[in-house]
């Protein structure tokens, strides 16, 4: 079994790492199974976060229930050392833990999300002093822009980075990869799958787990999607000349409709959260249907999109010429089929 060093943390784990996401979507029964089983396997890093509804409360149960020694990673969505602790708190009574290993502020956007953390009063501050109480090892942060990371970088304010990372968003491996490595901040890999878009795991987590010294999340909710992963993981990462060709013909048949996130589109003169929408099939797919209830954040970003009038003012700003209002209609189509056939 092959096990990383977490740059400068001292934190040391086997390099497939347990996602908490889908857990939320089964039984708290087959939730908590499927945490023992990853356990059982060999897996000694489980990444959590505030904002996956069940999944920290599933996880503490699990935990509860045996003496593996287990690094625990969640996060928090606060921006002020006020806000931060309180996610610290919440965090760690859902998993019945006076320490966690490691606990990162989740999904910063931009550089103006990023100054409130690091800003005197921000959550960087917060959880610097839960260090210092000895509530938490390690701080880190997380985003969706490789843009962003790479300023967080410069700073080294924080001891790990999770960052997306797949054959479907591989520019990380360029630069992000090895700038973190030299520095010796911690890298974990996150969408592997990119949101489940890419259908063959087998070859998705070669791919992510060819790129060295990284700890790579793979999140699943069911204990033989488990083993096939382990199974993945045990064998050789090298990928053959068919798995490339396989590799190069998703990135031909996706480059045209799959966001990026970057949220370069932004802002929207309608107020449409773009990624958010285009995300959609994914968070069914990890949360299941009841987010496209009326009244949640999906169903609003939907009908949002509904009222697109196709400006075009978006189509110049994304750096992947995505056709946006063709892509945003698909879904908001799309989201009408899954509510006529539940």
């Amino acid at each position: 079994m092959e096990r990383i060093a977490i740059g400068k943390t001292g934190l040391e784990a086997c390099r497939l790492g347990f996602g908490g996401i889908p857990i939320q979507r089964v039984s708290e029964r087959q939730a908590v199974d499927t945490v023992l089983h990853a356990l059982d396997l060999g897996m000694d890093f489980i990444d959590t976060g505030r904002g996956y509804t069940t999944s920290e409360r599933r996880i503490g149960l699990a935990l509860q229930q045996t003496n593996k020694k287990v690094i625990v990673a969640s996060k928090g969505r606060g921006r002020t050392a006020e806000g931060i602790r309180q996610d610290l708190e919440t965090s760690m009574r859902e998993m019945q833990r006076d320490y966690i290993d490691l606990y990162q502020c989740h999904m910063v956007k931009d550089e103006q999300d990023y100054q409130r953390i690091v800003s005197s009063g921000g959550a960087l501050e917060g959880l610097r002093k839960a260090k210092a109480e000895g509530l938490i090892g390690h701080i880190g942060i997380t985003s969706h822009s490789l843009d962003l990371i790479d300023r967080v970088l410069d700073d080294e304010f924080f001891e790990t980075v999770l960052i997306c990372f797949s054959f479907l968003e591989p520019l990380a491996a360029r630069k992000i990869i090895p700038k973190a490595l030299a520095k010796g901040i911690g890298v974990i890999a996150m969408k592997a799958f990119s949101g489940g878009v890419i259908d063959d795991a087998r070859l998705a987590l070669k791919y992510v787990l060819s790129q060295e010294g990284i700890l790579i999340l793979a999140g699943v909710e069911d204990k033989n999607l488990l083993d096939e992963n382990w199974k993945i993981f045990q064998n050789d990462y090298r990928l053959k000349d068919g798995e490339k060709k396989k590799i190069a013909e998703y990135q031909n048949r996706y480059d045209k409709i799959f966001c990026r996130r970057c949220d370069y589109c932004q802002p929207c003169s309608e107020g449409i959260p773009i990624q958010n929408v285009f995300n959609i099939r994914s968070m069914v797919k990890r949360r299941g249907r009841q987010i496209l209830m009326p009244g949640g954040q999906q169903a609003t970003a939907i009908e949002k999109a509904r009222k697109c009038s196709s400006c075009g003012e978006c189509l110049p700003r994304c750096p992947y010429h995505l056709p946006i209002p063709d892509l945003l209609r698909d879904a908001v189509r799309w989201v009408d089929d899954q509510m006529k056939n539940p």
